[in-house]
């Protein structure tokens, strides 16, 4: 175990720097774009563009790490991320923001790929799960907790967005002074939505579905808490307990997916999802600041842990040999959610109001648990024992952390008569997706 941490230390202190700014990023930009006075559809644009630009990054990732490798494409990725941080100071049109932020979903895409496939190389099999659960972590509470930096500046000044570009920057020490040797180079990932939809389409849909939600609410957290009047630092807290209570729910929920049909949590996690957005709803209509941090950490225990049950579902499913095709399907899936959801969701609170982001929420997760319901009732599954992890929905190299078991011998299962995988072929195999530890945008 120590030789295995000591391969990864230095990636693992550089992530965790990076998702450091990242998490205070994301709560910076909304509130630096409403204090300008830009519109709610506006920051919508800004975010769909995140969304479009790390889609891009998904395919354009492995080539670039093909050509120059794992350490300089971090180091490269790294400051040109710095510098589109410093760029946003300067940035006073929807065009610019959503230019920036573009570029900067195509990078951060980029590097989240170094990060996880360099996780993924280093990590031994004796020792994976221990090995990714101390880089997951450490990530996942950079995230968590730097939004609280909001407190300790003024959004209208360039200090804090110096600031994330400073730990940015610092990002870059860790891995200029490893001294451990690069891992090989990633594969490019093919990808078949069509396919992967006919032989699990709830697995295809709640990805998406994912992302429609996930992502405006994630965007616009900020921008909703200001606009029903709390402070900056109150309204960034409410990001702080979205990715809380993922954290505290992800591996709660996961034991239950390894023991029950998956979908039934999936649809779970969707009706969950839609109740607990209505009492968000509630909540912010009658003041109640405490329990509205309360429910928004419910939100996060139940819509940021779906994807990660859709992929473990998904690859229960099909054959070996499709793993790294099926989580780089529903990747692309996802962000073609992230790049629409925004658009939407800032068109319901321009509409309606503030309220109006979790009406919409509500009523997207609803159509996501009616839809998984109604294909539980045409086809019934067995559940697959064990192969739950966490894969947060940002991880463009979610697919070369995949592991999936050999089915049993003598089994039968496999693909259909037209070469497609069947959700009836997976009861008698095992999977196992291995965690990623990148995260929400």
């Amino acid at each position: 175990m120590t030789s295995s941490l000591s391969l990864i230390w230095t990636i693992t202190a550089a992530a965790t720097l990076l998702q450091a700014g990242n998490g205070l990023l994301q709560a910076l930009m909304p509130l630096r774009m409403q204090a300008e006075g830009l519109p709610i559809s506006a920051i919508g644009i800004v975010a769909a563009a995140y969304g479009l630009g790390f889609s891009s990054g998904c395919f354009l990732a492995p080539l670039f790490i093909r050509h120059v490798g794992y350490i300089r494409a971090f180091a490269s990725l790294a400051a040109i991320v710095a510098v589109l941080v410093l760029a946003m100071t300067q940035a006073h049109s929807t065009l610019a923001w959503s230019i920036l932020r573009g570029v900067s979903g195509m990078t951060f895409a980029c590097i989240f790929t170094v990060t996880d496939g360099w996780i993924s190389a280093r990590a031994t099999s004796s020792h994976r799960g221990r090995t990714l659960s101390i880089y997951m972590m450490s990530t996942k509470i950079a995230l968590m907790l730097s939004p609280l930096g909001i407190a300790f500046g003024d959004i209208k000044t360039d200090g804090l967005f110096l600031a994330v570009s400073a730990v940015l920057s610092l990002s870059l020490l860790p891995i200029a002074a490893t001294s451990t040797a690069e891992p090989p180079p990633p594969r490019t990932v093919r990808i078949r939505v069509r396919a992967l939809f006919s032989a699990v389409p709830s697995a295809v849909v709640g990805a998406f579905a994912v992302g429609l939600i996930n992502g405006p609410v994630i965007a616009i957290t900020p921008v909703f808490g200001v606009s029903i009047g709390l402070s900056q630092d109150k309204a960034a807290a409410l990001l702080f307990a979205l990715q809380a209570g993922s954290l505290l729910m992800q591996w709660p929920l996961g034991w239950l997916s390894d023991r029950a049909d998956r979908r039934h949590v999936i649809a779970g996690l969707a009706g969950a999802t839609s109740l607990v957005s209505i009492a968000i709803l509630l909540a912010s209509m009658y003041g109640a600041q405490t329990f509205l941090l309360f429910a928004f950490a419910a939100w996060g225990g139940t819509a940021l842990c779906i994807y990660s049950v859709c992929v473990a579902h998904a690859c229960d499913i099909v054959e070996p040999d499709q793993i790294v095709s099926t989580v780089g399907t529903l990747l692309f899936s996802w962000a073609t959610g992230v790049t629409i959801g925004p658009l939407l969701g800032a068109m319901a609170m321009d509409f309606i109001g503030p309220g109006g982001l979790f009406i919409y929420s509500a009523i997207v997760s609803s159509l996501l648990t009616v839809f998984v319901v109604v294909r539980i009732r045409m086809l019934r599954r067995d559940p697959v024992m064990g192969g739950f992890a966490d894969i947060p929905s940002t991880s463009p190299a979610a697919a070369s952390l995949t592991y999936r078991a050999e089915p049993p011998r003598g089994s039968s299962d496999g693909p259909d008569a037209k070469g497609q995988p069947d959700e009836r072929a997976s009861d008698q195999s095992t999977a196992s997706a291995t965690a990623s530890p990148t995260t929400p945008s």
